[in-house]
């Protein structure tokens, strides 16, 4: 899917963004659509291969990134600002949805935390890293993946997942209200199924499986990676510049949705 960003190509002109988890799927795709409005994109990421095509694309820098390392996430953002000279946006959105993450009865403590680390303590150590940079500033917005399983409840449970989205989304919102007043937003981004190698890898082996979910989706399809990086944009930009501490859901209705069309 193709987005037109049309006269909105500039708004994040000379900004400063990182992006984790920005080699593949929705990270990769918010690259793009960042380096297309303007912006300096630093890109984290474990996959040295696919992270230098990623920031050789936009003439950005890739720095290799294990998210869950304390020392790693600084030097991530220690570089983007040594580099630029600012840290102006940070997308908190590496994170894993593996096969052994599934009922409560079935999930073992291993994977719970495995999942908990790269999704949850991750957006902990980002957000702790890149706020200082940010108070320098006296402006910046940080957008946090969460998921729209933060918001509602599934028979078909990944219980490890599940509750480290909604840990993102309790602690985009403390943020977002804690450092209001200093110029920096946080937001939780929610989307829906959205079509990347994550969830075909999920799907790929069970079409009932995605059948299952789709069904409830009142647009009938899932989203494309190009939708959500369109929304972390809106949020990186002062379009949404009153925006702060809030639950950015999209999702093609599916958390609104009762029963859906035909």
């Amino acid at each position: 899917m193709t987005v037109d960003i049309g006269g909105k190509a500039h708004r994040l002109e000379g900004r400063v963004a990182v992006v984790t988890g920005g080699a593949s799927g929705i990270g990769l795709a918010t690259v793009r659509r960042l380096a297309a409005e303007g912006a300096h994109v630093v890109i984290g990421d474990l996959d040295p291969a696919a992270g230098k095509d990623a920031a050789d694309e936009v003439g950005g820098l890739y720095v290799p990134t294990d998210v869950t390392d304390p020392a790693a996430v600084e030097n991530l953002f220690k570089l983007a600002f040594d580099t630029y000279g600012a840290v102006d946006i940070a997308f908190n959105n590496a994170g894993i949805s593996p096969p052994d993450d599934g009922s409560i009865l079935d999930t073992g403590l291993e994977a719970w935390r495995k999942v908990q680390e790269v999704n949850l303590t991750s957006v902990y150590l980002c957000c702790k890293a890149v706020i200082p940079y940010m108070q320098r500033q006296g402006r910046g917005s940080i957008i946090n993946t969460a998921s729209f399983v933060a918001v509602m409840g599934a028979a078909t449970s990944q219980i490890s997942y599940s509750a480290s989205k909604g840990g993102v989304l309790a602690m985009s919102r403390e943020l977002g209200v804690e450092f209001a007043r200093q110029g920096i937003r946080v937001n939780a981004l929610c989307p829906g199924p959205v079509n990347t190698p994550l969830l075909t890898e999920l799907f790929a082996k069970d079409p009932e499986r995605a059948e299952r979910r789709l069904v409830h989706v009142p647009m009938g399809r899932f989203g494309e990676p190009e939708e959500i990086a369109a929304a972390v944009a809106f949020l990186a930009s002062d379009d949404s510049s009153f925006i702060t501490a809030n639950t950015f859901l999209v999702d093609g209705g599916i958390s609104g949705a009762y029963v859906t069309p035909i």
